[in-house]
């Protein structure tokens, strides 16, 4: 069948097309109703079916693929590989449910994880999937008081914990991060669960509180935990993503419709299906993360492999090695650490031989067309862009290559997914917009499956954030968007990454896009700052392929500014363009754009717990004392 008819389908009749998905997943119970949608925007998916994602992910497979490699887990930081059959992965997934069941974990309980990616972490999300427990994963490092803001959301019994991650040779001890956080917190769990890997030797427990994983472990080895059905619609997992008021909304996604939806998307977007190999270079700590490193391979039969380290070390091949040995089909990464690799020599991208790769995919940034050419080119493989947020849990805009390939327009994610009815809508009247012209993107519910069901314990705050923006019942992305003539979506930036110049509304993206085309540039982030005539101008933070000084920077800066005002004209052109050696960027690589506009207002940097080097932030600070290579 076609994507146009597929589409058709999931939009027309929605409920006989997910029926007819909802078969590929194993189903305790089968659903009592497809759709219930009493109480718009709020929707349930497969009313009254009960199933539970640890065991499609996991039982499942023993009779048919038992003995096959089900996860690597490869850390180029600790020099360990650790591989995993589907029968190891059941062992290892009941042995920590039965640690878990000996805490006093149950169904509906929160057991926060706050781990690198380690086997472990995989581990650990199987477990409180299979016991009906909710897990929530924050990323390892993540600061004291932003973890326990977490904490206290969502009334956590349980913390599990690394003793530490490394990134780039350096360690983080995560202990002293924690115990900092319960002292903050105001709900702090009863027990704190700690896997050591050795890299904390001045690690100390604390007596009541603090396990040991490794003694609790030999002491339930051998356990089968049976598995917990749950009703669909029953919490699967929280996600916490930031909030404009500070308090973080804590994204809840359900247990049917996620399955379901991951199922899908494997077999038609990502095109891996049952032995075949999947690597995405997510932490486990982002939507992505949850979605592809871990559920999504794990439920269609595949083997995963979990990354942990640089793109860069022990050399910038490293990644093409795996994908070389690995016998990888799909690989996942993000824009942003594709532009790592081309500050690289170009040699590494060609260093290994990777004949079973298909495709690359990439997505968490907006892909502009100048990187996905050269990537494309560099290790001649198609590069598919897709676009999703943690919100929406996987694609709403792609293309379809395990099922039927359109052709690809570089700097667009693609056409809608299924079950996205999506729109481009003016943000002042709400009125569809015209072909090419811009507007909000926005999705027409109910929302498909997959997507969160509310933000957890707060669904006056969902219904605030995504559905209050136009008179129209509409969920809204914050994104600004075209549709051309054939139905492809171009992003354009946030709704609040807009420089409003005398008038003239810019988005960021634009003038990000005409930069990036420069043949020098590695990297750019584009920010409004204050002027008091033209209330703001857009400001260019640039970093370059190859080290420059002098004069080349100035150079450099002068053909930036002349290269907006060639493709946006003189509206957008730059006030000022800084050439800095990086760029401020979170650990899972988006750019902060914000800090940056702060610093440049000389404001306070705001939140910066999940910035990944402190030292970029300083590149900033002394640009700003150093003055512009353009502008003034």
């Amino acid at each position: 069948m076609t994507y146009d008819a597929l589409y058709r389908q999931s939009i027309d009749d929605p409920e006989a097309f997910w029926a007819e998905q909802a078969k590929a997943i194993h189903w305790h119970r089968q659903p009592d109703r497809i759709l219930e949608y009493d109480t718009p925007p709020f929707r349930r998916w497969f009313v009254g079916g009960e199933t539970n994602i640890c065991y499609n992910a996991v039982d499942r497979h023993l009779d048919a693929r038992g003995d096959q490699l089900a996860l690597a887990a490869i850390s180029t930081e600790t020099g360990q590989r650790q591989h995993f059959t589907y029968n190891q992965l059941y062992r290892e997934v009941n042995d920590f449910a039965a640690v878990l069941v000996s805490l006093g974990v149950g169904r509906g309980d929160r057991v926060v994880i706050y781990m690198p990616n380690m086997a472990e972490a995989v581990f650990a999300v199987l477990a409180c999937a299979r016991l009906g427990a909710v897990h929530s994963v924050v990323f390892g490092g993540f600061a004291p008081h932003n973890l326990a803001l977490r904490i206290d959301d969502a009334r956590a019994s349980l913390l599990i914990c690394a003793d530490g991650g490394m990134r780039g040779g350096k360690v983080t001890r995560y202990k002293p991060l924690v115990d900092e956080a319960l002292a903050l917190a105001t709900y702090p769990p009863k027990n704190v669960l700690i896997v050591s890997r050795g890299l904390d030797p001045e690690l100390t427990l604390i007596e009541g509180r603090d396990v040991d994983y490794t003694t609790l472990k030999a002491r339930h080895a051998g356990a089968d935990i049976p598995v917990t059905w749950l009703e669909s619609n029953e919490p699967g997992y929280l996600l916490y993503t930031s909030g404009t008021t500070g308090k973080p909304k804590g994204v809840q996604r359900d247990v049917g419709g996620h399955a379901v939806a991951l199922m899908l998307s494997m077999r038609t977007v990502f095109d891996v299906g049952p032995g075949q190999v999947m690597f995405s270079t997510s932490d486990v700590g982002w939507a992505v993360g949850h979605s592809y490193n871990i559920y999504a391979p794990l439920l269609v039969g595949a083997t995963s492999l979990l990354y942990e380290g640089l793109p860069t070390h022990p050399d910038p091949s490293i990644w093409w090695q795996l994908c070389a040995e690995y016998g990888v089909r799909t690989m996942f990464s993000s824009p942003t650490a594709i532009r790592v690799l081309k500050k690289q020599d170009p040699a590494f991208l060609t260093k290994h031989a990777m004949p079973e790769l298909k495709w690359l995919f990439l997505a968490g940034e907006p892909l502009d067309e100048p990187t996905a050419r050269w990537i494309s080119d560099a290790i001649g493989k198609p590069v598919i862009d897709n676009y999703w947020q943690t919100e929406t849990g996987w694609p709403v805009l792609c293309l379809q290559p395990g099922l039927d390939l359109k052709p690809v327009k570089y700097g667009s994610p693609g056409l809608p997914n299924f079950g996205f009815k999506l729109r481009v809508i003016n943000e002042v009247t709400g009125v569809e917009a015209a072909p090419n012209e811009k507007g909000v993107l926005v999705v027409q519910p109910p929302l498909p499956p997959g997507c969160m069901s509310t933000i957890w314990n707060d669904d006056e705050r969902f219904l605030r954030s995504y559905f209050s923006h136009f008179n129209e019942l509409l969920y809204s992305t914050l994104d600004w968007a075209i549709r051309d003539d054939d139905g492809y979506t171009f992003l354009l930036g946030r709704t609040d990454d807009v420089i409003n110049v005398a008038g003239h509304r810019l988005g960021t993206r634009e003038i990000e896009e005409a930069c990036a085309s420069h043949a020098s540039v590695a990297e750019v982030a584009v920010i409004g700052v204050h002027d008091e005539l033209k209330g703001q101008v857009p400001v260019v933070f640039a970093t370059l392929k190859a080290a420059t000084e002098g004069i080349e920077r100035r150079l450099a800066g002068e053909a930036l500014q002349r290269q907006v005002v060639e493709q946006l004209g003189g509206v957008a052109r730059p006030a000022r363009v800084y050439i800095v050696s990086a760029l401020p960027k979170t650990r899972s690589g988006k750019l902060l754009r914000r800090s940056i506009q702060a610093l440049a207002e000389q404001r306070d940097a705001g939140d910066l717990s999940t910035l990944d080097d402190a030292s970029a932030l300083d590149e900033i600070r002394a640009a700003l004392v150093r003055g512009p290579e353009w502008g003034g």
